[in-house]
C-alpha cells in the first residue's frame, strides 16, 4: 500500500473510494495546513517547471493559482483581495509584459 503523507484536493477521497479503494485521511490543524500548502506549492512549481508541453503548463499553472487562492486564506485574504494587491502592484510598478530584463544599475 502506498503511502502519500501529503496534502491533495477536497474531492479526491471520494474519488479514491469510487474507485473501490480506501484510504486514511486526517484533517489538518491551521499550522498544519499552511505548512503542507507551502509543501504543496514547491511541489506544483516544480511539477511546472518541468512539463514541456503547453496544455500541460497550463494545467499546472491552474494547481499553483488554487494553491495561491488557498494561501491566501490562510493570511486572511480572498482571491479578490490577492486580485486587487495584484492589480495595484501592477499599475504602480509594471507587470512582465514587455519581457524587461535589467542587466545591472550604476550607483
Amino acid at each position: 500500500m502506498p503511502a502519500y503523507n501529503k496534502l491533495v484536493r477536497d474531492k479526491i477521497p471520494q474519488i479514491i473510494i469510487a474507485d473501490g479503494k480506501k484510504c486514511t485521511l486526517k484533517t489538518l490543524s491551521e499550522d498544519e495546513y499552511a505548512k503542507e500548502l507551502r509543501e504543496k506549492l514547491g511541489e506544483e512549481l516544480r511539477e511546472y517547471l518541468e512539463v514541456e508541453d503547453g496544455r500541460d503548463a497550463i494545467e499546472e499553472l491552474a494547481d499553483l493559482m488554487e494553491l495561491i487562492h488557498a494561501l491566501a486564506g490562510v493570511h486572511g485574504a480572498t482571491p479578490e483581495e490577492l486580485e486587487q494587491v495584484r492589480s495595484k502592484k501592477a499599475e504602480e510598478r509594471g507587470g512582465f509584459t514587455e519581457k524587461v530584463f535589467l542587466i545591472d544599475v550604476e550607483e
